[in-house]
């Protein structure tokens, strides 16, 4: 908590942030449904407490200084995020907003498709969803949780296990048949730019430890997945990504049942917030959702907001 002689009374800096846009005592005076006099004295009042001078008296009007101006620009913005807050919580006064960073993928394969059940049974929670890829500093965003794949290896937050992950490899029809694991590269190989390694641990997996192939890089399994759809190589995807193009004959399995990723996702939380009622429904209703295999998403994957989709 900053001290308290950095946190000037919210009536003063309404009147600076007043006599900014109206140019004089009186204007804002009106606006506010105050005197002049008390106008004054509550500018008198900042300068005092700040130790700079705020405005230059030109005749009947008040110009703020260079300073002041940017000072003012700052105070507007604290002004209006206290009033949306304000209107939050009279529009929401049982529950709340949750801004919660999602992987892409994740979130149109397994998240979507199941928050239905979630606003039937918390209406008074408004989830607020966007699209993050790598671990981030919750100090400096405001997301109260975030969906993360990896390990655990997000420093200062909790960790709450969602789902394993298993990836297949796959190519489209026609791709030669492959007598052992090694024969995979005598041809194109696929892969994420973020997961540069997982040709190599999938050979490790089949006996051929040592060796890390090249191949096309993808920022995004979605044009990953279509890469391979449409005979540009073979690619390592996470089975639960590609249920329909298996079950429609897209892509087809090209060697060996999948293979445990070296990842999880997991809902982390920073360890230095309270728990706030949101987030605690969500993390609840998310434990259900991952641990009940009776529990299956709602219907096809739903489209979420553009955004990128790498994970």
């Amino acid at each position: 908590m900053l001290p308290r002689r950095y946190l000037p009374p919210i009536p003063a800096l309404m009147a600076l942030e007043a006599v900014d846009r109206l140019g004089t005592a009186s204007a804002a005076a009106a606006e506010l449904t105050l005197t002049q006099g008390a106008i004054s004295r509550a500018l008198q009042g900042l300068e005092g407490q700040l130790g700079v001078p705020l405005l230059i008296r030109e005749r009947q009007r008040l110009r703020l200084t260079p300073a002041a101006k940017d000072y003012v620009a700052e105070v507007r913005k604290a002004l209006h995020l206290l009033a949306s807050a304000s209107l939050t919580l009279r529009a929401n006064p049982t529950g709340g907003s949750l801004n919660l960073a999602i992987l892409p993928a994740f979130g149109m394969h397994w998240l979507a498709p199941r928050l239905a059940r979630f606003t039937q049974s918390h209406p008074e929670v408004t989830l607020n969803l966007s699209t993050r890829l790598k671990p981030f500093d919750f100090v400096t965003t405001p997301f109260d949780a975030a969906i993360h794949y990896g390990r655990q290896d997000w420093p200062g937050v909790h960790y709450l296990k969602l789902m394993d992950e298993a990836v297949l490899a796959v190519a489209a029809p026609g791709f030669p048949t492959l007598t052992e694991a090694t024969d995979i590269l005598r041809h194109p190989l696929l892969q994420l730019e973020s997961r540069t390694g997982d040709w190599g641990r999938w050979l490790a997996h089949h006996g051929a430890p040592g060796l890390r192939p090249s191949g096309m890089m993808f920022d995004q399994f979605a044009t990953l997945t279509q890469g391979a759809i449409h005979g540009m190589g073979a690619a390592l995807i996470p089975t639960f990504l590609i249920q329909r193009e298996l079950a429609e004959g897209r892509l087809i399995p090209i060697f060996g049942p999948a293979i445990p990723a070296l990842g999880a996702y997991h809902l982390v939380w920073p360890d230095t917030r309270p728990d706030r009622a949101p987030l605690r429904s969500l993390r609840l209703w998310l434990q259900a959702e991952a641990t009940d295999p009776a529990l299956t998403p709602s219907g096809p994957p739903a489209t979420l907001a553009p955004g990128p989709e790498a994970q």
